[in-house]
């Protein structure tokens, strides 16, 4: 499914292009004449080891194909991935074009001046496609992974100017093991109640894993608590930036990820993304709830045991329903030399017709106009539930401020794995670490 190999170098040219050169339609005059310039070039890119990337690493011979562009793709773990591209993107010139970021890196690049502000590529009639429909990109996608200097700094409003594209964007969704709740006559929960009563009796009676998790220390399992933070009404600050998280929704969204560990598949404290995505695909638990992109990896991922047994509901309603907002999109890098072949190259894959071929591939769709194909719902039937649950994606599910890395991966990282392995009881867990939450926002200026 998706390559352990740290650091992968491939060239997409050559002879890739005389297997899938001949059977490509020709790109109209225009296009060419758009792309005429840069043929020759080679854009490199940045992504991670993830499903959507699977299947865009399928689409690029069709790419060079069409522009005479060439790719190299540099693949990374996708915590390592961020290294590497800061120490890249804060050289003079960037070795890097185009990068894939988590939408919480975003703040922290644009303060860093690490990524370029994308209006002046698509208003340039030079490189922008006329055809490219913006407005038919996800809404909610395109607020919560492109825009910066916002209200808070990263939501839509006045100040908002668009840095990035969606491109791997998520929301969440429960994924549940249909034939194994036929069997033993269990209803998929509806409720964080009806959620928490299921845990027990599903491991019981299925032997296997009640709900896959990630629960790595830091980022993973600080990801996973934030998925019952907010469906339980949680804040992590209040508008004066003072901390909220300890509370009792905090408490209670800790001391459930704690009993989905005791319940779940072994090796969740060690689990990534990767990891918990891999147990509901080999049949080790019975239900996921986490990112939409387990839709592709079900279908398509090598791993997948569990292909025609698999149905999808709403993330679970707790004081409210309020599912990820989050993901991946794609950036060009400020300082470097190839930027408009990188935005030819954004913008081919974010296109209507790549997000059609990506999904196909296995993917996650970015756009209004492939959720509402009667033809991509008919093959994809799971599209009905995307659409509706991207009606509650929160956009302030976690505060995607420059800081927010440093208290990630830094305190509240190490207090979420305390409370759910037990080390330490929740509410002592979250309450240590007000003061050094409150310190690192005092000390960038936020009071």
């Amino acid at each position: 499914m998706i390559s352990k190999a740290a650091s992968r170098r491939r060239l997409l040219a050559g002879s890739a292009l005389a297997v899938f050169g001949s059977a490509l339609p020709l790109a109209s005059s225009r296009a060419q004449d758009r792309h005429a310039r840069f043929k020759g070039q080679t854009v490199a890119f940045s992504v991670p080891d993830h499903p959507h990337f699977d299947a865009m690493l399928k689409l690029l011979p069709q790419f060079t194909a069409e522009t005479g562009i060439k790719v190299d793709v540099a693949r990374d773990n996708i915590l390592r991935m961020k290294h590497v591209q800061m120490a890249e993107m804060a050289k003079p010139q960037s070795s890097l074009d185009l990068v894939t970021y988590i939408v919480t890196w975003k703040g922290e690049y644009v303060k860093k001046k690490l990524i370029a502000p994308l209006e002046g590529f698509f208003a340039n009639r030079q490189l922008a496609d006329p055809d490219y429909a913006f407005g038919d990109l996800v809404p909610r996608y395109v607020q919560n992974i492109g825009l910066v200097g916002g209200p808070k700094g990263y939501l839509p409003g006045p100040g908002a100017k668009l840095y990035g594209v969606p491109y791997g964007a998520e929301t969440s969704v429960l994924a549940y093991r249909r034939d194994l709740f036929e069997k033993h006559g269990f209803a998929p929960p509806r409720t964080y109640v009806e959620l928490a009563d299921l845990l027990g009796p599903l491991h019981d009676k299925t032997g296997m894993g009640a709900l896959t998790s990630r629960g790595q220390s830091g980022h993973n399992c600080v990801h996973a608590w934030l998925l019952h933070f907010n469906a339980l009404g949680g804040r992590f600050f209040d508008d004066q930036w003072i901390p909220l998280f300890h509370r009792k929704e905090g408490v209670q969204a800790l001391e459930l990820l704690r009993r989905i560990a005791e319940t779940g598949p072994k090796g969740i404290p060690q689990f990534s993304y990767n990891d918990m995505l891999a147990s509901f695909l080999q049949g080790e638990s019975a239900m996921y709830l986490d990112s939409t992109a387990v839709f592709g990896a079900v279908r398509s991922s090598p791993l997948s045991k569990v292909e025609g047994k698999v149905s999808y509901a709403l993330h679970p309603r707790g004081t409210r329903y309020a599912s990820q907002s989050g993901g991946l999109g794609l950036a060009i890098a400020r300082n470097s030399a190839r930027s408009e072949a990188a935005f030819l190259l954004l913008q081919w894959l974010t296109s209507k017709a790549q997000d059609k071929a990506v999904v196909r591939h296995g993917g996650g769709p970015s756009r209004v106009s492939t959720l509402a194909d009667a033809d991509m719902v008919r093959q994809f039937p799971e599209f009905i539930t995307l659409k509706e649950q991207l009606r509650y994606s929160e956009p302030d599910w976690r505060p995607i401020i420059p800081e927010w890395d440093d208290i990630n991966t830094g305190p509240l990282g190490a207090a979420v794995y305390q409370g759910m392995t037990g080390a330490k009881p929740a509410d002592k867990a979250l309450g240590d670490i007000v003061r050094r939450v409150n310190d690192i926002m005092a000390a960038a200026g936020y009071r």
